[in-house]
Parts: structure tokens; sequence; C-alpha cells
């Protein structure tokens, strides 16, 4: 049971809030420009945003639990404000480690809710790949096959000392499979944490 006396939207509702109030203009501008205006910007800068996770971070595990903020954070990686979803990534990757196999399979499902590679790069370096290192098992849930929405979209190859990985049939993941966006960006999440 939750200690925080707040339901979970009021308080994603207030982080909305925060993030409106705080914005700048001109960086907004700059932000929707560069991804050519498919999502909205708030103009926050990242270390900013850093700064305001670890503060609501704290007040919100202090106050409440680790499942408290992934139900915050989980309401926050919806629609297409890059600041939300940045925000919700930044609040729970100080806890990462301690995330439960059923926070993984939640993360995994926001997948379908990427519209960047922003976003995208976010959840799988600060969440979803941490938890692969912890438990490679995992990374099964990943590679199961299910198209990405943004399947086909152009994205860079990985290096060939590492490669993205195979499917059933060993051949490489190519750009026109379904699930290219989420297992290349796995995979650099992988070879990072590996030290390629």
């Amino acid at each position: 049971m939750s200690g925080m006396a707040k339901p979970v939207a009021y308080i994603a509702d207030h982080l909305r809030h925060v993030l409106v109030n705080g914005a700048s203009a001109p960086h907004t501008a700059e932000v929707e420009w560069f991804f050519k205006n498919e999502i909205q910007s708030r103009g926050w800068y990242t270390g900013e945003l850093r700064k305001l996770a670890r503060r609501f971070s704290r007040v919100i595990l202090h106050d409440a639990s680790l499942d408290y903020l992934v139900q915050v954070a989980d309401q926050l990686f919806q629609g297409n404000v890059l600041e939300e979803k940045v925000l919700a990534v930044l609040l729970l990757q100080p806890s990462a480690a301690k995330c439960t196999p059923q926070h993984f399979e939640l993360f995994c499902t926001w997948l379908q809710r990427v519209s960047t590679w922003a976003d995208h790069d976010g959840l799988v370096q600060y969440l979803i790949g941490p938890m692969i290192v912890l438990d490679p098992q995992r990374r099964r849930r990943i590679y199961s096959g299910r198209p990405h929405p943004t399947a086909g979209t152009a994205a860079p190859r990985p290096s060939p000392s590492c490669a993205a990985p195979t499917s059933d049939s060993s051949t490489p993941t190519s750009a026109a499979s379904p699930n290219y966006f989420s297992t290349t960006k796995t995979s650099w999440c992988k070879r990072d944490s590996a030290g390629c």
C-alpha cells in the first residue's frame, strides 16, 4: 500500500504542469524543428530535466513506493510530448536495478509508445538495457518478433564487431524487419554495456 495520499494521475498531471511552466519557447522551436514537428516539446534541456527527476523521485520514493513511481512514469510515457517521456525514464533510472520482472514487462510495452529515437534511446539505455544486463534472460522478451509501429524507419547499422542479434534463421536483422527498430537499439545498448 502506498503512503502517498494523492492519486497517481494527480502527480503525473502536476509534473506535466511543471514541464509547461518551466518551458523555454526558443528551445521548444529548435527541438520541434529537429524532429520535423513529429513531437511536441516543452523546451527543457536534459540537465534541468535530470534535476527535476531527482527531486521528484526522491520525494515519491520517500512518501510512497517504487510501484507508485512506476505508475506515475507510466502515465507520463504517453503521447507525443518529448520531455514527458524523458522525465518518465529519468524518474526511474536510479531505481532500474530495483525494478521487478513485472516492471520490465511494463517497460517493454512502452516500446509500442515510442514516437522518436530520443524516447527510444532513453528507454532502452536507462531502463530496459540495464535490466537485461542484470538478467540476460530478459532479452528474449525484447526479441519476441513483435512488430514495432515505426518499423522500417531508417536507423544506423551496428558495427560488425557488435552486430545486431540474429533471428532464428541466423541471418542479421535488416532495416526492413518489423522489429529492427527495437532490436537495433537494444543491441547498441548491450554493446555499450559490454564495452564494445
